[in-house]
Parts: C-alpha cells; sequence; structure tokens
C-alpha cells in the first residue's frame, strides 16, 4: 500500500515545544467555553473535557498533515478510544479560556498513548490544572474494527517532532 498519500502539505508545520508555564511538551489547542459546554450552573460538564480532548487530538494529527478522514477512505483506518483514565482537578466555566496540551507518551503498532490536560489560563494568574488523562487510541480497520498497524508514515513523522 501506498501510505503517501496519507501525508498531506502542511499550512502551519508543528513542532513539540514545552510549555513554559506547565512544563508539558507537546502540541496545544485553544478551546473557548460556550453555554453550550456547561450545565445550568455555568460549569463545565465533565463529559465535555473528553470533547475538548478529541478536538485536540484530531487538530494535533491535521497539523501534522494527516486528516482522519483520509485515513478512513482512503486507507481504511481509522482512530478509536481504547481505554480512558481521567482525573477532575477544578471546574472551568462559562467564558473560561483553556488549553488542551496533548503529548504522545507511548507508541505501540497499533496504538498510541497520549497524555492530555487541560489548563485554565488568566492574565492574572499562572496557568491551572483543570483535567488531566491518559487515553489509549487503537488503530482499527474502518470495515472490520478489528486493530491494525498504524500507517508508517504517520508514526515516522510523529516520532520526529514528539518522543515520549
Amino acid at each position: 500500500m501506498d501510505w503517501t498519500i496519507l501525508a498531506r502539505p502542511r499550512e502551519n508545520p508543528l513542532t513539540c515545544s514545552i510549555n513554559p508555564s506547565t512544563g508539558w511538551a507537546g502540541f496545544s489547542l485553544p478551546i473557548r467555553v460556550y453555554y453550550e459546554d456547561t450545565d445550568v450552573g455555568g460549569v463545565v460538564y465533565y463529559a465535555n473535557y473528553l470533547k475538548f480532548m478529541e478536538r485536540a487530538r484530531t487538530e494535533f494529527l491535521r497539523g501534522h498533515g494527516f486528516d482522519q478522514s483520509v485515513l478512513r477512505s482512503e486507507l481504511q483506518r481509522q482512530f478509536v478510544v481504547r481505554s480512558v483514565s481521567m482525573e477532575l482537578h477544578r471546574p472551568a466555566y462559562l467564558d473560561d479560556q483553556l488549553q488542551v496540551e496533548t503529548a504522545i507518551q507511548h507508541y505501540g503498532r497499533a496504538s498510541l498513548l497520549f497524555g492530555q490536560q487541560v489548563m485554565r489560563h488568566t492574565n492574572t494568574e499562572s496557568p491551572e490544572l483543570l483535567c488531566a488523562a491518559k487515553l489509549k487510541i487503537a488503530c482499527v480497520d474502518s470495515q472490520s474494527f478489528r486493530p491494525t498497524a498504524i500507517p508508517p508514515a504517520l508514526t515516522v513523522a510523529l516520532k520526529r517532532e514528539h518522543k515520549p
């Protein structure tokens, strides 16, 4: 199979960087908390942290030139969440500006272990850790949903910039 069809030119190349305020190495995605993300008390509903993290992993891959729709349609591969371990530390509120930080902690033949954390950034305080999670993401065949190898081009591109 020609794995090169997976790689797309990058508009904004990403690099593995260390957030000086948190010491976290990886990719960071800004998220604004909207009314739809909160409960009646204006607090982010816990399951929405998982949605924020999904967006960050998707943009992480897209920023490296790998579009998940191409993985599925042209290579019959897709990523699914295999397991999640999440700890909630503090609540996020309506209109908060958050950063979802994403880093790969382990590469497997057919899986990736991501560490992700959601931080609140304000102009007056140092960033606050709101939520931390480890997610095992499996690569599966899009027809059978059986585990299958991550495309080599993807592994090579990610390992070049993101060493666990």
